[in-house]
């Protein structure tokens, strides 16, 4: 079977090698992307890859895209042996990764380089891909899930600015003077996503599963999340502060991006959108990105929670090139590429310095405080947890649009993520 050359595609870097040159060492990044464009961001990456070339005589990188089905693809390539020297690791699903030993220890790499300073990242960033003194990879970027708003709306509505201290009654009293029916204006918008709503149960003192990461019975069914479920209805059905599911489905377009809710849940990636942000019939944006706010989610409880969507870099325990792959690694992470690279707006940068530096902006600065209290995805330390997010997903949509029982269906719920589990 040829594994490689079916699950993979292969990028060979323009101008940096080709198939025919003799005593080639060919070093592979695996990534979830496709092709590449012309844009900005290509460009730089393509320079350093070239810059990697010429620093390092008789080597070709080889930057593998495999979009859709990443995880499942790249398993397929390790159990054919057809594994990259590097691969980018999503913290959603690093658990797999990881806890399967499948990933070299990255500390030796780490102890030995004097040019290389862990300290330089965010510690619970770099806690991801950690366990014990273990550290299975070097992160990248990385984003909190935050709480948007359009100060333009919260100004004409003569409403005050959220802030870190806001809880729910205060979020949904707000929300309910930012909803105006004349205008097509909500207050927020609602997606059934579970990783931009698991946060609201974490901020009304429940969970999805056990501590241990074992089991979802008792507590996805818990009294507190039947409550925080109960209370998401209530907002959409009862106050109508969001739209139901299929109203916001039918406009065909992202509300908060168009201008038509006030307040949004999203990760760092949503600021490119919003800078896109569609066009009126006076020819300016809807929302001016600008006059955009971010801020923590509202909580119950002593402090915000939220959840923090990461990609990192590893090294596959049997790479045929791991001192390569190692500065491969180090090009990536360096403060000089990541400076460039960050500038898109994209992520938050996991190097201390450049997302200090990032800081100036005044979107960006308001990241900072939300970083520190930010929990890895329970995919990081759970295989096999994307089963959890798609029976989530069932579960909200049968209480939002089938108007099913709540407890019945967390409890319905809870039960089939432990049959899940019982699989493995």
């Amino acid at each position: 079977m040829r594994a490689f050359a079916v699950l993979c595609l292969t990028v060979p870097l323009a101008g940096c090698g080709s198939f025919d040159q003799e005593a080639k060492t060919v070093v592979r990044i695996s990534n979830w992307g496709g092709a590449g464009d012309d844009s900005e961001y290509e460009k730089i990456i393509l320079d350093e890859y070239q810059k990697f070339e010429s620093n390092n005589p008789g080597v070709d990188v080889r930057v593998e895209g495999i979009p859709g089905e990443y995880v499942h693809k790249m398993l397929l390539n390790f159990t054919a042996g057809t594994q990259p020297d590097v691969m980018v690791l999503d913290a959603s699903s690093a658990a797999v990764f990881v806890n399967n030993g499948l990933l070299q220890d990255l500390t030796p790499f780490i102890e030995k380089d004097p040019d290389f300073a862990i300290d330089d990242y965010y510690p619970n960033v770099v806690d991801i891909a950690k366990r014990g003194q273990k550290i299975y990879a070097i992160p990248g970027d990385f984003t909190p899930m935050v709480m948007y708003y359009n100060k333009d709306l919260f100004d004409a509505a003569r409403v005050p600015y959220p802030d870190a201290s806001w809880n729910f009654e205060k979020f949904l009293e707000t929300a309910k003077k930012l909803t105006i029916p004349e205008r097509n204006q909500y207050g927020f918008v609602f997606p059934n996503w579970m990783p931009s709503w698991i946060m609201w149960l974490w901020n009304n003192g429940g969970d999805v599963l056990s501590p241990d990461g074992k089991r979802a019975g008792g507590f996805f069914d818990s009294d507190q999340n039947v409550k925080t479920i109960e209370w998401l209805r209530e907002m959409i059905v009862k106050h109508k502060v969001a739209p139901t599911l299929s109203e916001a489905a039918s406009t065909g377009v992202d509300l908060f991006a168009n201008g038509q809710a006030a307040m949004a849940v999203s990760g760092h990636w949503a600021i490119i959108g919003y800078k896109n942000a569609p066009k009126g019939k006076d020819g300016k944006p809807k929302i001016d990105w600008k006059r955009l706010g971010a801020v923590a989610l509202p909580h119950n409880t002593p402090q915000s929670h939220t959840v923090m969507y990461e990609s990192g870099f590893g090294i596959p325990k049997v790479a045929q090139h791991p001192e390569l792959a190692w500065k491969l690694i180090k090009m990536w992470t360096s403060y000089d590429l990541q400076s460039r690279y960050n500038a898109s707006g994209i992520a938050v940068c996991a190097r201390l310095d450049v997302s200090k530096q990032r800081a100036k902006d005044e979107i960006e600065a308001q990241f900072i405080p939300i970083i520190q209290t930010a929990r890895p995805p329970w995919g990081a330390r759970v295989e096999g947890y994307e089963a959890v997010e798609r029976i989530g997903k069932v579960m909200m949509d049968s209480v939002l649009t089938g108007g099913a029982d709540v407890r019945t269906a967390l409890k319905r719920a809870a039960e089939s993520i432990d049959r899940e589990f019982g699989k493995r």
